[in-house]
């Protein structure tokens, strides 16, 4: 049965119904948001008045789905009033309320309940909401006890109907909600020009930027942000669904407001806050390093060094290494010590971590930056015409061999079957014989770090995973090319671990199952003896890294002398919100993985089968290469050869790498038409308008998906991507 205030509230603003009863099979949360959205988009177009929505009970009361309404509802963002109780009880219920609708980032505009003379839990909760969020309590006069005479009942609400009429407090509150929503619509549209004019943006050319193109984020849910659209209110509302395409810069992957994310940062903020790490240890901090140690299955990594971004994880690692290697051939502290990479590799933008890169548009142009290093060649893989291709660079065909065709992406991961078939021969004389010159130059090194199968940065270069086998295995083998010291064998030998030069893998943008796996080493078939981790650490919630290292390596820093310490660190080392996010989000994506959450995507041309539960761990899964973007868009897309040069797809990114006769590189602009296309999207979608916010690198247009993408989401954008390239 109604209550008063509900039909209170009906006469007044009438309430628009979205499903009814019926005997249709149980509608998704995602069907019923779409006929809110539909809805709205009518009335909006229509330019009709109010529209409001009546959730069902409480708060957390489920929705058809059984997903509870205050998840189900958040990706509308609606405004609230939130309907408080003044019973017994009645204040700590309407808190609660309130807290679990505004940890799920509702704005409640105003909070209405009844006027109870036994209690007054309406003054206190007028007083608790107006001073501690500034949010108006409306009160009403409660509604006389229900009479047994059906007639004089009826008479007795409609006198109460029209002093509450006469008291005008409903109409306060929708002069609140039309104040706040004109506030907020008028500050939307004023953010562009505001920030065009006190911002400064990351890796942007403000004279390329103008204010028109900013885009300006309402809020964020899932895949999508939520942008303001100021262009075409009357194509159904100001604010549109924009497929976060570059998922936040590689960080998010299990959705924008994820509610367990959001929970787990809650419970840390409200338990710890923030706690200094130096000489302590608090539970988020010792479960996620044990999970990382554990996930990984790396045998050589023991200790785990927490950081606070990808670049300073990075730092951190070649510090490692290169007092690793330092000690080991007792090199002097002051000689010039230098690694070992990719071309193309990047690290981060800290000073230290652009050393380790070649000079690039990135670096080159930092007043302190000094590269440091020596950078390898390597061939790539690509799918052109249909056809799996790995393919040196230009000019170096005869030491890495000529353009060779596979009949899978799985064949040519298949590292170990192409060893036996000796394809790593050229790769390995390749490498021994720069390694041979840079020790005749006189050259010392300290460390090899890379990332593994996929330069980021560098332009989504999709590296040949035997080359990258090769080039670890011979460092390993080889300590004979870094140094002529007596008594290094000795040294070797007595070593628990590592050999030639540390190892270490920066995973920052391809770990925690960007590819597909936990840690893309596996796809190599070598264990690094330091990896880096960031971005989907905490699932793109807060900042966080880790820099894990073998025992070995970390007994390197063993002194009496504090001096001989890794003297590295940050006020914010180890924050319990980060790594109890961090620990959450491992969870979630290690038991998707074990129910086979993305098996709909390995049966897309990828794997024939996936593998049972009973296989998940064993070499099966080591054979499993797949993506959640169908092959079939893959090969479709690389018969454009008048556009596209080539394409590929691991795990939840797709790379198109567009043709440029003016050359390939970070200052092509060939993406950009492509970019610009996916971003005007669709007027009319079945959802409202919507758009893909994409980011380019040179002559690359790349998507990335999060590892919670529906194959519905996936086809969507596929067809959207196609039609872009026209």
């Amino acid at each position: 049965m109604e209550s008063p205030l509900a039909a209170l509230l009906w006469r007044s603003l009438r309430i628009y119904q979205v499903f009814g009863a019926n005997t249709e099979p149980i509608p998704s949360d995602a069907s019923v948001l779409a006929r809110c959205r539909e809805h709205a988009s009518e009335r909006a177009r229509a330019g009709k008045g109010w529209l409001f929505m009546e959730t069902a009970g409480g708060v957390h009361s489920p929705g058809p789905s059984g997903t509870t309404q205050a998840d189900m509802y958040t990706p509308l963002r609606a405004p609230v009033v939130l309907i408080g109780d003044a019973k017994l009880g009645g204040i700590s219920q309407t808190i609660a309320s309130f807290e679990a609708l505004r940890i799920r980032g509702y704005d409640v505009q105003s909070v209405m309940l009844f006027q109870d003379t036994t209690y007054q839990n309406y003054l206190y909760l007028a007083d608790y909401f107006l001073q501690k969020y500034s949010i108006p309590v409306m009160s009403l006069q409660a509604p006389p006890e229900r009479l047994q005479n059906e007639a004089r009942d009826v008479e007795a609400m409609k006198e109460y109907y029209e002093q509450r009429t006469e008291e005008n407090v409903v109409k306060t509150v929708l002069e609140h909600l039309d104040q706040s929503h004109t506030k907020r619509l008028a500050r939307l549209d004023s953010m562009a020009t505001k920030a065009h004019e006190t911002i400064w943006y990351p890796f942007t050319q403000h004279e390329h930027l103008p204010a028109k193109d900013i885009m300006t984020i309402d809020s964020a849910h899932g895949d999508y942000f939520q942008t303001y659209n100021a262009q075409s209110p009357e194509d159904g509302g100001a604010l549109r669904a924009s497929f976060d395409g570059s998922a936040s810069w590689w960080t998010q992957g299990l959705g924008h407001a994820n509610p367990q994310l959001t929970m787990a940062a809650a419970y840390a903020a409200g338990r710890y806050g923030h706690v200094m790490f130096a000489g302590a240890i608090h539970e988020p901090a010792m479960a996620l390093a044990e999970t990382l140690l554990q996930g990984t299955g790396n045998s050589r990594l023991t200790r785990v060094f927490y950081s606070d971004n990808g670049s300073t994880g990075t730092e951190v690692a070649v510090k490692m290494g290169l007092r690793a290697a330092r000690v080991r051939y007792g090199w002097g502290p002051h000689e010039k010590l230098g690694v070992l990479g990719l071309r193309g590799g990047y690290h981060g933008d800290t000073i230290g971590a652009m050393d380790c890169a070649e000079p690039c548009v990135y670096n080159e142009n930092i007043e302190w930056y000094e590269g440091k290093g020596y950078w390898f060649d390597y061939p790539t893989i690509l799918c052109k015409d249909g056809t799996w291709q790995v393919t040196a660079p230009a000019g170096l065909e005869e030491e890495l061999g000529r353009p060779r065709e596979y009949a899978s992406l799985r064949h040519i991961f298949d590292v170990q079957g192409r060893e036996r078939e000796n394809q790593h021969r050229l790769y390995e004389e390749f490498i021994v014989g720069k390694l041979e010159a840079l020790r005749a130059q006189g050259r010392k090194f300290g460390a090899l770090i890379m990332e593994p199968i996929v330069l980021g940065a560098g332009g989504m270069a999709f590296v040949d995973p035997l080359f990258q086998r090769t080039l670890v295995q011979v460092i390993r083998r080889s300590p004979h090319l870094f140094t002529s010291e007596p008594g290094v064998r000795a040294r070797t030998e007595a070593s628990k671990q590592w050999s030639g030069l540390p190892i270490l893998f920066d995973e920052v943008f391809t770990g925690l199952y960007r590819l597909g796996r936990f840690t893309p080493s596996t796809f190599l078939g070598v264990e690094p003896d330091v990896a880096v981790n960031a971005k989907l650490l905490t699932g793109g919630l807060v900042p966080l890294s880790t820099t894990m290292a073998s025992e070995d390596v970390f007994d390197v820093f063993r002194s009496a002398d504090k001096a001989d310490a890794l003297l590295h660190g940050h006020s914010y080392t180890a924050h319990p919100i980060g790594c109890q996010v961090g620990l959450e989000s491992l969870a979630m994506m290690r038991k998707m993985e074990k129910r086979g959450a993305w098996d709909w995507a390995k049966r897309q041309g990828w794997v024939a089968a996936p593998p049972t539960p009973a296989s998940r761990k064993t070499a099966a899964e080591d054979a499993e290469v797949w993506s959640v973007w169908p092959l079939d868009l893959v090969e479709t897309l690389s018969r454009r050869a008048a556009r596209v040069d080539g394409v590929w797809a691991l795990g939840s990114v797709l790379a198109v790498h567009l043709r440029d006769e003016a050359g390939a590189g970070y200052s092509s602009t060939a993406a950009l038409a492509v970019r610009e296309a996916l971003a005007k999207g669709e007027a009319d979608g079945p959802n409202g308008p919507w758009n893909v916010h994409a980011r380019v690198l040179g002559n690359v247009i790349y998507l990335m998906a999060s590892q919670t993408t529906t194959r519905e989401g996936v086809e969507k954008l596929s067809d959207l991507l196609v039609n872009s390239l026209q």
